[in-house]
C-alpha cells in the first residue's frame, strides 16, 4: 500500500497538460526543421537542373537557402531547451500548488519568472504564425505545379497543345527575369514533376507545414497553461498571506486570554 500511495503520489504531480504541449512542440518543430531542411536542398537541386542552369543566376536563392538552413539548425536545439524550460516550470508550478497546505511557500521571483514565459511564450507564437504563414507559399508554388502537370494529363480537360502549357517560376520572384531558361513547358514541364526532387520536396514541404502548424498549437497550449499557473502562483501566495495574517492574529487572541485569565486569577 505504501508503495502504491507513493506511485499514485508522483502521478498526482505530473503537469501532464504540459507534458502534452512538450510532445505536441518536440514533434511540430522536429517535423518542421527535419522535412524543411530536405526540401529546401531538393528544392534547390530543382531549380538548378531545370529552370536556372546558370549558378550566378540563382546565387541570391543559394544564399537565402543557406541562410534558411542555418536558422533551421538554431531553432530545433533552442525549441528542445525552451521545451524542457517549459515542462520543469510546469512541475514546479503542480508541486507549488499541491504543496500548498504544507511548508512550500512560492516566491515573487517565480511568479516573475512564470510572467516572463508567459511573454516570451506569446512573442514566439506570434514568429511561428509568421512562420507558419510562410511555409505555406512553398506548398502553394507546388501545389500549382502539381495541378498543372495533372491538367496535362487528364483525359477530361482535353488539352489540345500541351507545350503550351509553362509554369514560369521567374513570376514568383524566386528567381530573376534574366535567368535561363526559366520555365518548363509540355513534356518538360511533365518530366519535371515526375521526378523525385518535386515530388520528395512537394511532400515534405506539405507535412514541414503541418509542422509549423502543430508548434503554433503547442504554444497556443503552452500559453493557456503558463497564464493558469500564474494565476495558480498568485493565488497562493494571497492564501498563505492570508492564513500567516490568520495565524498571527490567532496566537494573539490565545496570548490576551491567557493573561486574562492570570490576571483574573491574582486578583482572585
Amino acid at each position: 500500500m505504501g508503495c502504491f500511495e507513493c506511485c499514485i503520489k508522483c502521478l498526482g504531480g505530473v503537469p501532464y497538460a504540459s507534458l502534452v504541449a512538450t510532445i505536441l512542440c518536440f514533434s511540430g518543430v522536429a517535423l518542421f526543421c527535419g522535412c524543411g531542411h530536405v526540401a529546401l536542398t531538393g528544392t534547390l537541386t530543382m531549380l538548378e537542373n531545370h529552370f536556372s542552369r546558370v549558378p550566378s543566376d540563382h546565387a541570391t536563392l543559394t544564399n537565402v537557402v543557406q541562410i534558411l538552413q542555418y536558422i533551421i539548425y538554431g531553432i530545433a536545439p533552442f525549441f528542445f531547451v525552451y521545451g524542457i524550460i517549459l515542462l520543469a516550470e510546469g512541475f514546479y508550478t503542480t508541486s507549488a500548488v499541491k504543496d500548498l497546505q504544507n511548508e512550500f511557500k512560492t516566491s515573487v521571483c517565480g511568479r516573475c519568472i512564470t510572467g516572463m514565459f508567459v511573454f516570451l511564450t506569446y512573442i514566439l507564437g506570434l514568429a511561428w504564425l509568421g512562420i507558419f504563414g510562410f511555409s505555406a507559399v512553398p506548398v502553394f508554388l507546388f501545389y500549382n505545379m502539381w495541378t498543372t502537370c495533372n491538367a496535362m494529363k487528364s483525359e477530361v480537360v482535353n488539352i489540345t497543345s500541351p507545350e503550351n502549357i509553362c509554369v514560369d517560376v521567374r513570376q514568383y520572384g524566386v528567381i530573376p527575369w534574366s535567368a535561363t531558361p526559366g520555365k518548363a513547358c509540355g513534356s518538360t514541364l511533365n518530366d519535371i514533376c515526375n521526378t523525385s526532387d518535386f515530388y520528395l520536396s512537394y511532400h515534405l514541404y506539405i507535412v514541414a507545414c503541418a509542422g509549423a502548424g502543430a508548434t503554433v498549437i503547442a504554444l497556443i497550449h503552452y500559453l493557456m497553461i503558463l497564464a493558469a499557473n500564474w494565476a495558480y502562483l498568485k493565488d497562493a501566495c494571497q492564501t498563505h498571506a492570508y492564513q500567516d495574517i490568520k495565524t498571527k492574529d490567532d496566537q494573539e487572541l490565545t496570548d490576551v486570554q491567557s493573561r486574562s485569565k492570570e490576571a483574573i486569577n491574582s486578583y482572585s
